[in-house]
């Protein structure tokens, strides 16, 4: 909902689970093999469950699962042989935690009822797409499809690990719209985002000595020093400390129903993202532009790692059928993609069952 690239800044974040899922469901098996089946890409993977230890990653879906499974034996829970088929609601490559929904179910199906504290689990779960699949990503994916409230979104603390319930307004509705595009330069852009943000704070350090990372440093202080900062670096910085700010006044806004600033904050942070961190693109910006000029709704914005994938809609709930054809046939006349809608309810969090 807010906070964009500001997770792996230990900076604040705050998003809400969908209700959608990713299912795992597991048997015990006796051939030595951990077996995993994805009815999603209608593939099979399997690995000697004796020799997690030295698994390494492909390159492909599987590496998600072999992730978990090889942080979850260096912590401790031994891993037998075992048969698991993976089904999932979450569009891939959408921006929509598709990655985190899927740690979390397999961490959970092969924890196999054995108790683990839930933030441990959303912390092995980034290590796995951290160290094992190589994505050096935050924890907010992982948080919020462990922590998910009903009705709710939830302010994370990406550094204390700390959370509040931010409830959303009843008379409002979120849409996510999928751009249905995904350009090449997303995963590597990500990475390349990472690198700049550290840049972004060894350079701060020249002029203020205590900062650790972006999160500790001020708007006001920020002003005073950003003229003397290379380009590349102010913008980075601006556009993290501006959204971390930006995850108070909407949690405020929301706890007071205020629609209109809610939607504000929306589009001031598309435009952070589109200028300063520069992951938007043409196919998001349009899609952001045409929401913006129907009826009733409040405010939208480009929502993930950027360069495709979807954007996050406010809306009155009456103005959904409009909001859906203009964005259909605006969309269709300029790029020739049909779209594809999601209503979103606030979810709770994960669950196992037997």
């Amino acid at each position: 909902m807010m906070g964009e690239h500001t997770d792996y800044n230990d900076g604040l974040v705050c998003p809400m689970a969908l209700d959608m899922a990713c299912y795992a469901a597991i048997a015990p098996s006796q051939d030595g093999s951990i077996t995993v089946y994805s009815a999603n890409f209608k593939e099979c993977r399997a690995w000697d469950a004796d020799n997690l230890p030295s698994l390494q990653p492909a390159g492909d879906w599987g590496d998600y699962v072999a992730g978990v499974a090889v942080e979850l034996e260096r912590a401790g829970f031994a891993i037998p042989s075992c048969r698991i088929y993976i089904q999932s609601d979450v569009p891939g490559g959408a921006g929509l935690s598709s990655s985190a929904s899927l740690e979390v179910a397999t961490a959970l199906s092969l924890l196999a009822g054995r108790e683990m504290d839930r933030l441990e689990i959303a912390k092995l779960c980034r290590r796995a797409e951290s160290s094992f699949v190589g994505m050096p990503c935050g924890i907010m994916d992982q948080y919020a499809s462990l922590f998910g409230q009903p009705d709710s979104a939830i302010q994370i603390d990406c550094r204390s690990l700390e959370s509040e319930t931010v409830h959303l307004p009843s008379n409002l509705r979120v849409v996510v719209v999928n751009s249905r595009v995904k350009h090449e330069l997303g995963n590597s852009a990500y990475r390349q985002r990472v690198q700049e943000c550290q840049e972004a704070v060894n350079a701060i350090r020249k002029f203020i000595s205590s900062v650790r990372s972006l999160r500790d440093v001020a708007w006001a202080d920020f002003k005073d020093i950003e003229s003397s900062l290379p380009e590349t670096s102010r913008k980075r910085a601006r556009h993290v400390i501006t959204d971390n700010n930006r995850v108070l006044q909407f949690a405020e806004a929301a706890r007071r129903s205020d629609l209109a600033e809610m939607g504000r904050l929306f589009l001031t942070s598309h435009h952070s993202a589109r200028n300063d961190y520069e992951i938007s693109c043409e196919e998001l910006d349009f899609l952001v532009d045409t929401a913006c000029a129907v009826d009733g709704v409040y405010g939208a914005r480009m929502t993930g790692g950027g360069f495709g994938g979807c954007t996050v809609n406010l809306l009155a709930p009456e103005a959904g059928e409009k909001f859906r054809h203009e964005l259909t046939t605006r969309y269709q006349n300029r790029f020739g993609i049909t779209p594809l809608f999601y209503d979103c309810v606030p979810a709770a969090g994960a669950g196992a069952v037997e």
